[in-house]
């Protein structure tokens, strides 16, 4: 029998991602127990099991699995061809353990919802080309200051996740509720607003700001004396609300106001979006859905909000004993917020540096991003202020960022700092050259050598106490060396070089030898001694033979935590090969 073939290129595009991070995290174990075969047409896994086989077309990857799927394609020996996300989990499924197959069928349900946000994105393509044109300009090498980063932004949205194979999906969202809310429409759309009584309400800073309504300019002049307006997403309004209203004890005592206030546009995140009148102050606000897994909910716990401002006073403190980075390393105020206790009863009140009208400011996401016209974002930049090389571009990201990142390894720190959290920010100083700069936001999931830490700023370390998150601090460097490796170099380097290779922009063996002299550049500066922090990130990142990779669909929703051992399901790893080794180094 042969299944029904893939509809349309996107189904084709979603199941060939999908085949390819399951073989990377060894899903039923296609990595590990499948026999490597060579036919006419290429390399294939073979997958043995009793009564059937599966056999799975595939190619040299190497960017984090030495192989990737081929095709679109899953062949059962029993039942065919299988090209459809649906008969491709189906078959996976019955290879599962019995207490897995759920997070089967729920994985299912992420693809069937990415899959219509893959066909509404393809059938709105020209129409947003034309939106953001038409507000920004033609030229996104063009789109200054904090308000063209939300253009830049919504062409992110609309570009695949380097790992993650479902991140433009959303669970529980429909087309119209996307089209609303989503950054890659880039909608403006006004907040609701939630008057809480004063005594149920934690105010990090005692002190909001600017714009913020009164009760009595909601329409609620009862309240004026009483209670204090929070913010709530307007996807949050209905039964969600309610239910936490109910949790918290606050139904009777809390008021919806009946109209919106305050306009705002998504940013990348969905959840954090920015005032229109002021690009400069972004809310972030919980959501009641979830990307990157069903696990990974979109909602604020109230600790990371503390967590957030502790990492922000951390990273001020090393900046402070490090005074290069003071101009060239920027840093979203993120010390205030407001809470009731509760996950979908919260805000965190980012504001952005100031100064930025005159600057390109580009979240990394949306580098590879396709810009009105077809050509990429990093064209248009490298165009502007690299003399038309996105090479120059990356060289010039590369040096700055290392340089950042092995001093926060030299004080013990990593950073969840994805391509989502760090924009890259670009202008040219009098003297007409370019001035790269990288803005830093969310600080609430570093992890935290404390020994380092302790024998760097000494008295003025902080502690655990200091977090809410107990996770965050421990006594070695493996923690800290593993978010680095996953974040800053697989999210934040790895994934350019294979990216501009892939585009044609650069050969790769040229552009993986750029990330590995930059980085080792900056391991050196730290010292290579023994148990110097150099000497661990040349040891477990540049030299090692293998590097740890999130394994994000296992952890965010194919297992339960019981089942898969992740403590935290967004540090939670396997392993791929190391490719910054040279050729001619050791496998």
């Amino acid at each position: 029998m042969t299944a029904p073939t893939a509809t349309d290129p996107a189904e084709a595009e979603l199941l060939t991602r999908v085949l390819s991070a399951l073989l990377r995290e060894d899903v039923v174990g296609l990595r590990t127990r499948s026999t490597l075969v060579h036919r006419a047409d290429g390399p294939w896994l073979r997958l043995a099991h009793p009564g059937d086989a599966l056999l799975l077309p595939v190619t040299e990857d190497g960017f984090q699995s030495r192989h990737a799927a081929r095709l679109p394609l899953l062949v059962s020996e029993t039942d065919g061809e299988l090209r459809t996300v649906s008969t491709v989990l189906g078959a996976l499924r019955t290879r599962a353990e019995p207490p897995d197959r759920d997070g089967f069928d729920a994985f299912a349900e992420e693809c069937r919802q990415t899959l219509a946000t893959l066909r509404l994105h393809s059938g709105t393509r020209q129409e947003i080309a034309q939106l953001l044109t038409a507000r920004h300009g033609a030229d996104p090498a063009d789109w200054t200051g904090l308000a063209g980063g939300l253009a830049h932004d919504t062409l992110a949205a609309r570009l695949d996740h380097p790992v993650y194979p479902t991140a433009r999906g959303r669970s529980g969202l429909d087309a119209r509720q996307l089209r609303a809310y989503a950054p890659e429409f880039h909608p403006r759309f006004a907040l609701r607003w939630l008057a809480v009584p004063r005594r149920a309400l934690t105010l990090s800073t005692g002190v909001l700001p600017d714009r913020w309504p009164t009760p009595a300019a909601l329409g609620l002049p009862e309240a004026e004396h009483t209670h204090v307006a929070l913010p709530v997403h307007p996807l949050t309004v209905g039964a969600p609300l309610d239910a936490a209203l109910r949790a918290t004890d606050l139904a009777d005592s809390a008021i919806l106001a009946s109209r919106g206030h305050l306009d705002v546009v998504p940013t990348l995140s969905m959840r954090t979006v920015a005032v229109t009148a002021d690009p400069s102050l972004h809310l972030k606000l919980p959501l009641p859905t979830a990307t990157l897994g069903l696990r990974n909910r979109r909602t604020i716990k109230p600790g990371t909000l503390v967590d957030g401002a502790a990492g922000q006073r951390l990273l001020e403190a090393v900046t402070a004993r490090e005074p290069r980075f003071r101009d060239t390393v920027l840093h979203a105020d993120e010390t205030g917020y407001a809470h009731a206790g509760h996950e979908l009863l919260a805000v965190l009140c980012r504001r952005q540096p100031a100064g930025l009208d005159g600057s390109v400011v580009v979240p990394m996401a949306a580098l590879l991003a396709e810009a009105p016209g077809g050509r990429l974002v990093v064209d248009h930049l490298a165009d502007r202020f690299y003399g038309g090389d996105p090479l120059a571009l990356l060289d010039a990201l590369l040096t700055l960022l290392f340089d950042w990142q092995t001093t926060l390894f030299g004080y013990g720190i990593a950073l969840e700092s994805h391509q989502q959290n760090i924009s890259l920010v670009l202008d040219r100083q009098a003297d007409g050259r370019t001035r790269p700069r990288l803005l830093l936001k969310d600080n609430d999931g570093p992890r935290i050598n404390a020994v380092r830490l302790r024998e760097r700023l000494g008295d003025a370390a902080p502690g655990p106490a200091d977090f809410d998150d107990a996770r965050v601090f421990g006594d070695g460097d493996g923690p800290v060396a593993d978010l680095f490796t996953t974040i800053t170099l697989h999210l934040c380097a790895g994934a350019y070089a294979f990216g501009l290779a892939r585009h044609g922009r650069a050969r790769l063996p040229a552009v993986l030898g750029l990330v590995r002299d930059r980085l080792a550049e900056a391991v050196e500066r730290l010292g290579t001694g023994v148990g110097e922090p150099g000497a661990v990130l040349r040891a477990r990142v540049l030299d090692a033979p293998r590097l740890p990779v999130k394994a994000m669909v296992t952890a965010g929703t194919l297992l339960s935590k019981e089942r898969s051992g992740a403590a935290d399901i967004n540090k939670h790893y396997t392993s791929g090969p190391n490719y910054l080794l040279r050729a001619g180094d050791p496998a």
